[in-house]
């Protein structure tokens, strides 16, 4: 196994404030006791509903947010903890392209200008040299290379989507995180931005974080997927593997609100009863149990360790002692 990058028990929390002396009241805590593993050249799809701690994961990876406890290493050295603060050092090997394509650029700024401002950052190259690699960089991801010069107004969203991607990749990284890239996008749109990404990765051998709450796409791009529940991890498995056979209840309620245009495919619908609970005050155990059909009492006391299950590993009780059979 070649891991590019490892998370151990990263946990991130933030407090929460009231009153108009904003006084902390209390603390939530978006990712809770998170561990993965990504292999070089390969991409990890997350998926999990609003709230799941996705986008907290991915600031942690690129050094927006430092981790509350636990550590990220990145070719075996520690990238980030609780005591690294600002030392972090690979933030030319790891880039991330951003969910809205319309306000993560500057609109003052030619467009040039923004892909170009990570060279100008780290002293890279001279205006020469910068001008050039950036309408490099523009043809890679199918714009004209005069595209530089144009402001983000004159874009199309796909457009702007794609001088986010070149904007990643300017820095030459060798991992990128994608933050839900198409979800602002109309489906047309979508399917060219994602066979962009699919063709980048496999010319620069990037190994790639895929945040989506599309499983279809994440079905598409991905090796592997990771299911996130309320700041946990509900099921690790390789793709095919995930869709062909979901363990965990709420994979399985996931997958089965995935529509299906062959009417002859579509299974029967698990709807989860209940209220997602509030990460400012989780129940009690596994945090699914509440929404759970198989839940019993030692779900709604113990939370569940993340345990092999064939070529997946799983949190769930009901796995493990083997109630998910019927």
């Amino acid at each position: 196994m070649n891991a590019l990058l490892e998370m151990h028990e990263i946990k991130k929390t933030f407090p929460v404030r009231k009153g108009i002396f904003q006084r902390i009241v209390g603390q939530v805590a978006a990712v809770n006791g998170v561990s993965l593993s990504i292999e070089r050249g390969r991409t990890l799809g997350l998926v999990g509903e609003s709230g799941c701690g996705k986008s907290t994961l991915a600031k942690m990876l690129v050094g927006l947010y430092p981790p509350s406890d636990g550590e990220i290493l990145f070719e075996g050295k520690v990238l980030a903890g609780p005591d690294t603060g600002a030392e972090f050092d690979a933030t030319r090997k790891i880039q991330i392209v951003f969910q809205d394509p319309y306000s993560s650029l500057d609109p003052r700024l030619p467009v040039g200008d923004s892909i170009a401002e990570g060279l100008v950052i780290h002293g890279i190259g001279d205006n020469k040299s910068r001008r050039k690699k950036v309408g490099e960089i523009l043809e890679l991801v199918g714009l004209p290379p005069q595209a530089g010069d144009r402001y983000p107004h004159e874009f199309s969203g796909g457009q702007r989507q794609r001088i986010g991607i070149a904007r990643a990749l300017i820095m030459d990284p060798e991992f990128v995180v994608c933050d839900e890239p198409t979800s602002a996008l109309d489906v047309s749109v979508q399917a060219q931005i994602l066979n962009l990404l699919k063709k980048l990765q496999a010319e620069l051998n990037l190994t790639m974080m895929f945040i989506s709450h599309n499983l279809a796409v994440v079905k598409h791009v991905a090796d592997d997927v990771m299911v996130m529940y309320l700041g946990r991890v509900a099921e690790v498995a390789p793709v095919d593997d995930l869709f062909a056979n979901p363990r965990h209840p709420y994979t399985k309620a996931l997958l089965s609100a995935t529509p299906i245009a062959d009417p002859e495919r579509r299974g029967e619908r698990i709807k989860l009863t209940g209220e997602l609970p509030s990460p400012i005050n989780p129940p009690p155990g596994c945090p699914f149990h509440p929404r759970c059909p198989l839940a019993n009492d030692r779900c709604k006391s113990e939370v569940p360790a993340l345990l092999p299950a064939g070529p997946a590993t799983v949190a769930c009780h009901a796995v493990e002692e083997g109630r998910d059979a019927a």
